[in-house]
């Protein structure tokens, strides 16, 4: 048993020639919920993708105390790894319970059985919409039919990539309410939000990502109360 469930250690990032991401290190502790906040085009999504192998990177990524290296996308998500990217990628014409049957597409039907369950008791709304297509819910509802498709995949670690983007507040608060909760279950979760007031509630410890690199970590709590953090993204400076 090892006291992190992922560690990322000097990760960087290029486009062409470009470094996107530059020397990233950070870790997540098992059941714990670990956020990276950061400005618009601070490099979080594409870190996020070079975690989920989607993006080549260089530096070492540690799963459970497995090196990642060159492992594929669909291998990672076997080993217990997943992402909800920030526009959600459903089939927008297949009712609500065929996306959530895709996100467990490698599993046996009693699994997929009890997923589905466990999603509809966790998600109401979405039971309720389950012969719906996809195209037809509220911003809030693909949201949550988005984490609850990654759910079905029975994650040990789970990515979030702005789950709150473009909702309403009362959403968001239950988005980050459902976050908060999954804890409980055993799942990790690394949250990448431009919301940084909401995620350093949530959260255990928090980074502070700019330009690539990352500039700030410690615990939420500490975050919250840093003058530079405040002013830079809770937006009470004058205060």
């Amino acid at each position: 048993m090892t006291d992190t469930i992922l560690r990322v250690s000097d990760v960087s990032v290029f486009y062409g020639r470009v470094e996107a991401v530059r020397g990233v290190s950070l870790e997540i502790p098992p059941a714990g919920i670990v956020t990276v906040i950061g400005a618009n085009g601070a490099g979080k999504t594409t870190l996020m993708n070079a975690i989920m192998g989607v993006l080549p990177s260089t530096g070492d990524i540690v799963l459970e105390g497995r090196s990642l290296g060159t492992t594929l996308v669909e291998d990672r998500v076997c080993d217990g790894l997943c992402l909800v990217p920030e526009k959600r990628e459903l089939f927008s014409s297949m009712t609500v319970e065929d996306n959530l049957r895709l996100g467990a597409y490698r599993l046996g039907s009693s699994a997929i059985a009890d997923g589905l369950k466990e999603v509809f008791g966790r998600f109401p709304r979405l039971d309720e919409r389950r012969r719906q297509e996809a195209g037809t819910l509220s911003g809030g509802e693909r949201q949550m039919l988005a984490m609850g498709r990654a759910l079905m995949s029975r994650p040990r670690l789970l990515m979030l990539d702005e789950p709150s983007l473009g909702l309403a507040p009362l959403i968001v608060k239950d988005i980050f309410r459902i976050v908060s909760d999954l804890r409980k279950t055993g799942v990790s979760i690394l949250l990448v939000e431009q919301n940084a007031r909401a995620a350093l509630q949530i959260a255990d410890h928090a980074y502070v990502m700019e330009l690539g690199e990352i500039t700030i970590h410690g615990p939420a709590e500490e975050l919250a109360k840093d003058k530079g953090v405040i002013e830079s993204y809770l937006g009470l400076g004058r205060h």
